[in-house]
């Protein structure tokens, strides 16, 4: 069984930040790629950042470029989310997602609220 746990969500003003934390663990569980999507209210789920490894490649969606950094923990299945200048158009609940190696399955976490305040 995979578990993923997301934390550090929060309140925050404008222009303020916040650093979101992701652990995915499993008995088995090896993850190729760990990743955040969030999600506001009567919008579809986002991409803002993806990373993947071996190589190292990382994706953040148009929205969050030059504010936000994923970055991991080599010695285990974390990742962090650090969000800079933050804006009310980032409220929203944060997704953490970790795909397997192999089969390619996604699982997901059960999201952390952030709200910026203006």
């Amino acid at each position: 069984q995979v578990e993923v746990v997301e934390s550090g969500g929060g309140l925050v003003q404008a222009g303020g930040s916040l650093r979101l934390s992701c652990v995915a663990s499993g008995r088995t569980f090896i993850p190729y790629a760990m990743g955040w999507f969030r999600q506001a209210p009567g919008k579809e789920r986002e991409l803002v950042a993806l990373k993947r490894w071996p190589g190292g490649s990382t994706l953040y969606g148009d929205s969050v470029k030059g504010r936000f950094t994923i970055s991991r923990d080599r010695t285990q299945n974390k990742i962090y989310l650090q969000m800079n200048n933050l804006t009310s158009g980032d409220t929203a609940v944060y997704y953490c997602s970790a795909d397997q190696s192999g089969s390619g399955r996604r699982y997901w976490g059960q999201g952390t609220q952030v709200t910026v305040s203006s």
